[in-house]
């Protein structure tokens, strides 16, 4: 089978294609033929050695979907025909997080999904809704469920709140359709206008070019008559974490998903008390918080936002297209 491994090195550049064995499925584990693959920023950052030091060679991208092919000793949960996600932490499977839930990942910890079979335990899947096609359901694993943990789970969105959402990325485009979904009022941030009107048409309520208005956080705060939105998706990380502070609402919640913008910032802790935030790092989800939002999504017809697809042997360009931060909505790789 193929596998694109991060080989020698850390970098683009040194992202090659490998042939390796076909897995065989033991007790308790099964084999997924993926049929596409989605980018994340994290997957980004781990090829260019940003995103924790693995052994190398390694398979990077966390996100797919595909088909049960084979099925081992004692597998209950799937069988063969079933089409599945495999879940971006194997063995978080309910409740909150833990040292041992989050310690094993794909394309971390474990090699993951850039690859044509992958092997994994028979807990480790979601089975997916009829609705969605195979690179539909690709782009769930990391971005949407974070975004669906950082408002529905943790941030207990419910109707009538005001949502900040920083960006037209994965993780914002979809915090966007499951706010507005739960009925919530949506502001949204970017530097394009032409994706701003793009996110309207997808039910934005108000949006902000922040290239234009520096102090988008006073500006998001207007929208809701001085009072402050009541969640804030905060994706930029270092950078723009004092504008969601300005944003945010007496006992409202910032959800610290990214860091796009930067790690290390000075902070005025007197800010983050005087507003009584519940500040939440959010690192993706569990397999029952995937079930959830899948019942979810197939209830609204929930469908991402494809921005573009490449194949499996054009990942390098299509991580290069994710660098170059002109994407809207998530970025797809064809595997079969």
């Amino acid at each position: 089978m193929r596998a694109m491994e991060i080989r020698g090195a850390y970098g683009l550049e040194n992202l090659a294609l490998a042939e390796r064995d076909v897995p065989k499925a033991g007790p308790g584990q099964i084999v997924v033929r993926l049929k596409a693959a989605c980018l994340n920023y994290r997957d980004l950052a781990t090829v260019m050695g940003m995103g924790g030091q693995y052994p190398l060679p390694l398979v990077p991208l966390s996100d797919s979907a595909g088909e049960v092919v084979e099925a081992g000793e004692g597998v209950s949960r799937v069988a063969v025909g079933d089409r599945v996600c495999p879940i971006f932490f194997p063995t978080w499977h309910a409740g909150g997080p833990t040292v041992e839930g989050l310690s094993k990942a794909l394309g971390g910890t474990l090699d993951g999904c850039a690859q044509d079979y992958l092997l994994i335990g028979e807990d480790g899947v979601v089975k997916l809704p009829d609705y969605l096609s195979d690179m539909e359901a690709a782009m769930l694993p990391c971005a949407a469920l974070t975004a669906w943990r950082a408002l529905i789970v943790e941030g207990n969105l419910k109707a009538g709140d005001t949502v900040l959402v920083q960006g037209t990325g994965g993780v914002s485009i979809f915090a966007l359709q499951f706010a507005k979904a739960a009925g919530a009022r949506v502001i949204i941030t970017s530097s394009s206008d032409e994706k701003l009107e793009r996110a309207k048409a997808l039910g934005a309520d108000h949006t902000i070019n922040y290239s234009q208005t520096k102090d988008w956080g006073r500006a998001a705060r207007g929208f809701t008559g001085g009072v402050g939105v009541d969640h804030v998706v905060e994706v930029g990380g270092a950078e723009t974490f004092t504008q969601s502070l300005a944003a945010i609402r007496v006992g409202g919640h910032i959800a610290v998903i990214g860091l796009l913008s930067g790690v290390v910032k000075d902070m005025n802790v007197a800010t983050m008390f005087s507003q009584n935030a519940r500040i939440h790092g959010i690192t993706v989800g569990s397999r029952a918080h995937f079930e959830d939002m899948l019942k979810a999504m197939a209830l609204h017809e929930i469908r991402p936002v494809i921005d573009s697809t490449y194949g499996l042997e054009e990942l390098q360009a299509g991580l290069g297209h994710m660098g170059a931060a002109g994407h809207f909505g998530k970025i797809g790789i064809e595997i079969a």
